[in-house]
């Protein structure tokens, strides 16, 4: 139980760590970007924006499914990498099928995947939610005449 706990936090706080090095690649990049984006027209650069952030964070969330079932397949939890990468997807999606378990003594391990990925998603959809208020809101500022 203590290995299962011990590898799930390691895990957890690689993933966690991803997720937050992509979302300051994110927010360094709307800050770089921040004049353009003010200017209009605005819709096509909100769909670029959102289309490249959803894109980077699908590639986050890809490798932390990969480090998962690396480790699980390393571990020989799994036959075949296959097996280990779509135990992790259904985990981190928390849909879990059920058709494609782990040995009885790694279940636990299952558990800590699944909290990983609704914890990503979690925080995936509320980085991107405040990401995009954020923008909409300069470009409205931007968009009125100076006072004064």
């Amino acid at each position: 139980m203590f290995l299962q706990l011990s590898i799930g936090t390691v895990l957890m706080l690689v993933s966690i760590f991803m997720a937050g090095v992509t979302f300051l690649v994110l927010e360094v990049s709307i800050q770089r970007l921040s004049g353009w984006l003010r200017r209009e027209p605005h819709s096509p650069k909100l769909l670029f924006l959102l289309s490249a952030a959803s894109c980077a964070i699908l590639a986050q969330v890809t490798l932390s499914v990969w480090l998962w079932a690396a480790v699980m397949w390393a571990l020989d939890l799994f036959e075949t990498i296959e097996m280990a990468v779509y135990f992790s997807l259904t985990c981190f999606t928390t849909l879990g099928f059920g058709d494609v378990l782990l040995p009885h003594d790694w279940e636990l391990l299952g558990g800590l995947a699944a909290t990983n990925g609704l914890l990503n998603i979690g925080f995936t959809t509320a980085v991107m939610v405040e990401t995009m208020r954020y923008i909409r809101k300069s470009q409205i500022e931007a968009m009125r005449p100076p006072i004064g």
